[in-house]
């Protein structure tokens, strides 16, 4: 396997979606830069892969990013995944990818699942293309600056946000961009409890009353009429 950086693409949930290439450069890797080891540990458990774990997230990545440039340099192949989907969308791994590309190290893609595309997919509003805005940041004023930001939006937006802000998103959604907007949410995406939902917000949230909301969720906001 020739050295550089592989950045592969792991499962958002059922683990059976990892591909043959991801599968085989997993395998074949001096080592595999990770967001959450423990995490990564039970795909490379699943598939019996033995390749060196080695963590990368948001808090060591600057460090991690000088010894994964090194290791390359020295001719190591290292393939760097995070918890799901691709690395680098809403995730760790760009500040890696923009030192290789500086060093001149060789880079190579190993497409796979992402959130983002699934969500859109499902939602049906695609067509025309969409706008990704990863996640909203987690106070109330940022927030609103953010949603307002998109309020004139042509294209549908799409948010990441976690169970435990989820139903306060879909608030925010009707009061900022306006209650008849038509949302899309889908949460537990590809796993077995996996929920998708449409409709004006008000209509979301009604139907998560008296629930507790599990799962990582993507939320699809439709242009204005």
């Amino acid at each position: 396997m020739d050295s550089g950086l592989y950045i592969v693409g792991t499962p958002i949930g059922n683990l059976g979606d990892l591909s043959f290439r991801a599968l085989e450069t997993l395998r074949e890797a001096d080592l595999i830069v990770a967001e959450d080891t423990r995490h990564t540990r039970r795909l490379t458990e699943r598939y019996e892969i033995n390749t060196h774990l080695m963590s990368c997230h948001k808090f060591n990545e600057k460090q991690r990013a000088e010894q994964i440039i090194d290791r390359i340099q020295q001719g190591q192949a290292v393939a760097m995944v995070t918890d799901s989907g691709m690395p680098c969308i809403s995730d760790p791994g760009s500040r890696v990818v923009l030192l290789c590309h500086e060093a001149g190290i060789p880079i190579t893609s190993v497409p796979g699942p992402a959130a983002v595309t699934t969500a859109v997919a499902l939602s049906g509003f695609g067509e025309k293309g969409f706008i990704f805005a990863g996640f909203l940041p987690h106070k109330s004023g940022g927030r609103k600056r953010d949603l307002e930001k998109w309020k004139e939006a042509d294209l549908p937006v799409v948010f990441y946000e976690s169970p435990y802000r989820m139903l306060k998103l879909l608030g925010e959604i009707e009061q900022h961009l306006g209650s008849d907007r038509t949302v899309f949410v889908g949460r537990e995406l590809t796993k077995k409890f996996e929920e998708l939902s449409t409709g004006r917000p008000a209509e979301i949230l009604a139907r998560y009353e008296g629930r507790t909301v599990k799962g990582e969720c993507v939320v699809i906001v439709q242009p204005a009429q």
